[in-house]
């Protein structure tokens, strides 16, 4: 009600002309006879006009096309004139939905009663119809395995999902995910519940590439580890993101330099050997407010790396953070040593960003979070690398990136995606949300 009254005191204040309400209402489809059933929406339309609310457009969500005759029937009804109602049917994918609406002409209705029509120019969608067509007629799968502890509820890695979908389609590769639980990988799982166990593994080992996503808590971390050190080891394209990321050194300094006891302090907070630190500024009793979040730059360090090639040769890159814990710089020294490269950190120098290991096809981890500017268009770089490498073009992509600024939006590579879908300049990448440099 406090929304529905804002709402209401707003449209009175702006004035007619200055406000366009969207009523989205659905209308059933009775399975036996076929018959769409408008009393739904002309019950829902009463009440909003009861709480002082006119709808000026209808959006109607239905499986199929709404018929002339049940348009002519919700006009009379809802006192909404017919091409102001908008039939919104099930299609192939979401990506079609802003074809349907442009198709019916919607946008010009909201253009009319916000008296903008004068203003308007013709959308060009070109280049969204073709990805949206693109995406129906993907047929060569890649199989990417998603090792997390909320593999249950898969609506926890709704922006990373989003991000591998951007990528693949891309890459003209149709997305397959492999939900792999991190606990199910563990040893305690092998003794408990071997099947259980054997199936995890077997999901982990037929993918073709693996990530890690972040996450909090230290429920299924062994997991984690486990799956990384199998991406490591047997060559397969592996991208970690924030707790993937630190998971990465955690692993290698144990597997490669041979220190059994190390650790993340947010795992076990007495560690003698201290990989990943809770950050200096933040405060360990004061929960609130003491993330590093938010749109931070990293800067390269290593201008051939793969992370640098994928953003366009840039020097430096803004992505988003959501992190309270981070690699210890005391440790960086003797890591990298050992041939585990911190290619990206930040304007001191004490934070790692983003870590490569040069001798492996694709092995990324990055301490911010790269799904979170991911778009259909604007790919997110490091998740069109994961899909190139796990889809064997990722060679190519790297080195075309080199040409960048000589390769138009609808040039591809062999098997690979837009470059301009993807790359920016070689100064900087912003992807989407950030300003272009």
């Amino acid at each position: 009600m406090p929304f529905i009254e804002a709402l209401g005191q707003f449209s009175y204040k702006v004035g007619p002309g200055n406000f366009c309400l969207v009523h989205v209402s659905l209308v059933p489809v009775l399975s036996v006879v076929g018959e769409q059933k408008t009393k739904p929406t002309q019950h829902s339309v009463r009440e909003l006009r009861s709480l002082g609310l006119t709808p000026n457009i209808l959006a109607c969500r239905s499986t199929k096309a709404l018929e002339d005759n049940v348009k002519t029937k919700l006009s009379q009804f809802c006192h909404v004139p017919e091409e102001n109602i908008v039939t919104l049917y099930d299609v192939p994918n979401i990506w079609h939905v802003p074809l349907l609406l442009r198709d019916q002409k919607a946008h010009g209705a909201i253009l009319k009663e916000l008296n903008l029509l004068g203003k308007a120019v013709e959308a060009d969608v070109t280049e969204w119809t073709e990805r949206t067509k693109i995406y129906d007629s993907l047929q060569d799968p890649v199989r990417i395995a998603m090792v997390g502890k909320y593999t249950g509820l898969t609506d926890s890695y709704l922006s990373v999902l989003k991000a591998l979908l951007h990528a693949s389609v891309a890459c003209h590769k149709k997305l397959v995910v492999e939900w792999v639980a991190a606990s199910d990988l563990e040893e305690i799982t092998a003794q408990e519940a071997p099947d259980v166990h054997k199936a995890a593994w077997d999901l982990l080992k037929g993918a073709d590439g693996i990530l890690v996503p972040g996450g909090f808590g230290d429920r299924g971390v062994q997991g984690k580890i486990l799956a990384t050190k199998y991406a490591r080891e047997n060559q397969v394209p592996f991208l970690g993101i924030c707790l993937g990321m630190q998971l990465a050194v955690v692993e290698f300094a144990r597997s490669v330099l041979g220190f059994e006891d190390v650790n993340s302090t947010e795992f076990e907070p007495e560690t003698s050997s201290p990989c990943v630190i809770f950050m200096p500024e933040g405060s360990t009793t004061h929960m609130g407010g003491t993330m590093r979040l938010g749109s931070r730059r990293t800067h390269f360090q290593v201008p051939d790396c793969k992370s640098a090639k994928l953003y366009g040769n840039a020097k430096f890159v803004d992505e988003r953070h959501r992190h309270r814990y981070e690699v210890n710089p005391d440790m960086i020294s003797e890591i990298e040593n050992a041939g585990l490269s911190f290619v990206g950190k930040d304007e001191t120098g004490r934070r790692m960003e983003i870590v490569e290991l040069q001798s492996h096809p694709y092995f990324v981890g990055v301490q911010f979070h790269p799904e979170f500017k991911s778009r259909p268009g604007k790919p997110s770089a490091l998740f069109v690398g994961l899909i190139a490498a796990a889809s064997g073009c990722l060679e190519a992509i790297l080195q075309a990136s080199g040409k960048v600024n000589k390769v138009s939006t609808n040039t591809r590579v062999a098997n690979g995606p837009a470059m301009g879908s993807v790359y920016q300049n070689s100064n900087v990448y912003s992807n989407g949300n950030g300003l272009h440099h």
